[in-house]
This record gives structure tokens, sequence and C-alpha cells, in this order.
């Protein structure tokens, strides 16, 4: 045979579309050309493929013409995942394996000049793609992916170490040998996050991490150097209940688009939390072929930005959309990629340059007009789409010295799970979610408590999206109570939590 089709996938987002690898082989001067809109990673497969095949013992095709095409053609195809499928077709075209069983498998993996297999990104994206698309196909991988893979459940998945073990298995007649069945990682046990007790004094702040776990809302820590701001961050992943199935399997997709995905880290929920310096191709995605942002890392998980005004405004400005929508589109030229991005922000700041305003220990130094250019660099409508502002004032040395008081982190643990689930089995996702038809169904208040918010409003000069959001923060208050109604005391205390900066 002189044709041979070998099926793949692309990564285009988090999506992996088919490739159909063909080869043919010609009489002609020898050489080896790949077509279909190819990157340099899979142009340079012609070379990796050559020294894989000589060095693993196998007939390479010297004398032939050889023209390998990707199709689709218009489908760009990037990394070296395209090196097994290209040189099984090889063999295959040449008549070295079995092309029949191969068409009932993908294949996909990067060759090393020794024949050995490399992991290739997004091996779970690939198998949640063969899944959907329904094709009764096996999924060959390299071992340290395919256990990756093996996550998906009712998807028959193989792994291999080297060329040789997939050549073994496709040889023609009985003497093939099966590859091995890749065991999925286990579960990830809980980890021992750091106590909130920990924690000296902020019963303010330590109640507004609870809220926020409680509805999956975001949360602006303002305090001076030193008070506890990253302390309370660093705990705050000890509140959130463990993820389920569905959600586990869609952040560890995106974790492995990036090559970040740890078995070790199964079914834990992501806290990322990038330096101030990130620009905002690094928190919300880009480049070419567009790849994840640290907000699409944290899906279902944690953002932590410390030293908010200190980012980029650009970046920080990034956020508004996804902090509204949950997902984030990144738009090039010639291609357009989507991402999940259902993150809990938590962030941290100083109130001003020198990081004292306002605090009873230290003198501020800074002028009226330095504070407000510094606190200018969080917009309006980036604050708008915060839902807790809390302050953390400074703790004196006596306090630090007692003992340590307040809840043990697993107390407010059970509460926030009970409120989840109370929201969960009402309307089916987080109070944080609720888009606005859900909040007119769900969150509306009694109405004592609705006059109070409506003056409150109206003395406040809030936007439409700040009424919705204070109503989202009293649903979770309400929740965290075992209340049945929003009522006038879950109103204030939300109202309360609602600002502590001033929109620029």
């Amino acid at each position: 045979m002189s044709l041979a089709v070998i099926h793949s996938r692309a990564l285009d987002g988090l999506s992996a579309p088919e490739v159909t690898v063909e080869v043919h082989l010609a009489n002609g001067l020898p050489s080896l050309t790949l077509v279909g809109l190819a990157e340099t990673e899979v142009k340079e497969s012609r070379e990796r493929v050559r020294a894989a095949l000589q060095s693993s013992g196998l007939e390479f095709p010297h004398n032939r013409r050889i023209t390998v095409n990707l199709a689709p053609a218009d489908l760009p195809k990037e990394s070296g995942r395209f090196d097994l499928p290209i040189a099984l077709g090889i063999l295959a075209a040449s008549g070295q394996l079995d092309a029949a069983r191969l068409a009932a498998h993908e294949f996909a993996g990067e060759l090393s000049l020794a024949g050995d297999l490399r992991p290739v990104r997004g091996a779970l994206a690939m198998a949640l793609a063969v899944r959907r698309a329904g094709a009764p196909r096996t999924l060959v991988l390299p071992e340290a992916s395919a256990a990756e893979a093996a996550l998906v459940e009712g998807l028959p998945v193989r792994a291999a170490r080297h060329l040789l073990d997939v050549v073994a298995a496709f040889t023609p007649g009985d003497a093939a040998a099966a590859l091995q069945t890749p065991q999925p990682p286990p579960r990830a046990p809980v980890a021992s996050a750091p106590d909130l007790r920990d924690v000296k004094g902020q019963a303010s702040a330590k109640r507004a991490l609870e809220i926020a776990a409680a509805g999956g809302h975001s949360l602006l820590m303002v305090g001076p150097p030193g008070t506890g701001k990253s302390m309370l961050a660093q705990r705050f992943s000890g509140l959130l209940p463990p993820l389920d199935d569905v959600q586990a399997l869609e952040s560890a997709a995106v974790l492995g688009l990036a090559g970040a995905f740890r078995a070790e880290q199964w079914g834990r929920r992501p806290m990322r939390a990038p330096h101030h310096s990130a620009s905002s191709p690094a928190l919300v995605g880009g480049g070419s072929p567009p790849r994840p942002g640290e907000i699409s890392l944290a899906h279902h998980g944690v953002l932590f930005l410390d030293e908010l005004p200190e980012f980029p405004r650009a970046a920080l400005e990034a956020l508004r959309e996804p902090l509204e929508s949950g997902r984030v589109t990144i738009s090039r030229a010639a291609r357009q990629a989507e991402f999940p991005a259902r993150f809990q922000l938590i962030a941290a700041m100083n109130p001003c340059p020198c990081g004292h305003h306002g605090s009873r220990a230290r003198a501020c130094r800074c002028t009226p007009d330095v504070i407000a250019r510094y606190q200018a660099k969080l917009s309006g409508p980036l604050l708008d789409r915060i839902d807790l502002q809390v302050e953390v004032p400074a703790v004196g040395v006596g306090s630090l010295a007692a003992t340590a008081d307040g809840e043990p982190s697993i107390a407010v643990a059970q509460r926030v799970e009970r409120a989840r689930r109370r929201a969960d089995g009402r309307q089916g996702c987080s109070n944080a979610a609720l888009d606005a038809a859900g909040v007119e169904r769900h969150c509306t208040p009694d109405a004592p408590a609705l006059k109070f918010l409506l003056a409150a409003a109206e003395r406040l000069g809030w936007s439409a999206r700040s009424h919705h959001r204070v109503l989202r923060v009293a649903r979770s208050i309400a929740d965290l109570a075992d209340a049945e109604v929003t009522q006038t005391a879950h109103v204030a205390e939300a109202i309360q939590l609602r600002r502590v900066l001033n929109a620029a």
C-alpha cells in the first residue's frame, strides 16, 4: 500500500478537532514533504521521525517521494504531537504495519531521536473530544499523557513508552503485542491548608472570607503592610469544599493545555498567585496559538492578586468581562479561542503608597493627591465587580502575644459547605454565578429588607450591577444563617462589606 491514513487531533483552545494524517509514497526524487498549515514545530518532525525510525531499527523508505498531508488544511497545527502519527503513517504506507487496525485508533505523541515517546499538552482535552465525537476509537498516547487522558470515563486509552511498543501492537499477523492500559491517578487527599485560627484578630476579614467562600464571591482586602492579608488569602482554599468530578475534569483539562496538570493535584482546587509584574496576556491568555492565562488556570479555584494596584492597568481592566461571564475569548486576526474562567478573585492592597493611610499606629506620609492617584489605579467599573471589600487594620502587639482566637478552618468550612449545598439545591449554582433572572427569582429579600436596600441604593448612587451584587452577597449571608428568606440584617451586612474604596 502506498497510501495510509492515521487519525490524530490538534488543539484549538479547549477543543481538540480531528486531524487526518495522510501519508503517500510515490516514485520520484527522494524527499519528505509536509503540507497542511503546519507550524514550525510540526515541520521539524520530518527530522525527528526520520531519526526515530532509523534508531529503532525500522525501515525508512529513503528512495521514495513521501508526502504527508495534515487535513483539514485550514486548521493550524502546532507542537510535536503529530510525530507519532506521521511515523506510523510512513510505516503503514510502506507495508510494515497493519493499516486496517490503525484505523480504529487515534494517536498523538512527540518522538525523541531515539524513538522514545514524550508527553504532549492537552491529553485530557483530546480525550474529552474523542468521547464527545462518539467515535469508537482507542486513544494511544505516551505513557506520561495516557494517565491524564484515562481520567475520562468510558474511553479506551492505551499507553506506550517507545515507538517500538506501538509498532509491536500493530504488526501484521498474529504476533501483535497489546499496549498497556493506564490507570487514572487517584483523587488527591485533602491538603492540610494553614489554619484560619493562626491569624490573630481580624474578625471582620475572617467573616468576609467565610461569606466569599459560601457564595463564590470576589473579595478585596485593604490594609497596612503586615496586617495578615496574605495569611488570610493563603487560608481561603481551606474553607472551600472539594471539587466534584465534573469540576475536577474541567479544571484538569485547562491546566493540561498549559502543561501544568499534576497527577498528585487531581481533584484539588487550583490556586494561582501571579506576580504583580504579570502582563495582560499572562493574566487573561494570549499568544499565537492562543494559550490560557492565569484566570483560566484558576478555573473552579482561586486567583490571588497581591499588591493589586501594582499590576498594569491594562491587565486589571482585562479582568472585568471574565468576572462577569466566567469565560474569556482570545481573538487574533487568523483565529479565535475561548477558555473557561470561573474563578474566585481574592485581592489585597495597601491603602496608599506608604501603606499607613488611616492607621492609628503610624502616621501616613502621603499627600491626599498621592493617595487619590494610587487608589485611582483601580477603576470604578473594576471595583464595581468586586463583591466584598473589607478593611484589614493593624493588630496591636498585645493581641499578637495572646493565644490564638476565633474558630479553626474546619468549623468555618463546615458552615460553608452547608451554605453551598443549600444554594445548589435551590438554584443549581453558587450565588455569585446567578444571572439577572436568577437574582430576581432566588435573592429577593422580604419587604422590610427590600425597603432598606432601596433606600441605601438611592443614597449611595448604586448601579444596577451593584444592586444585584449586594442581593447575591445578602443571599449568601442568609444561607450561612440557614434562613429561607433574606432579611434586613443580611442586607445590612452585605452593604457594610460592599465598599471601602471610592470608585475612580
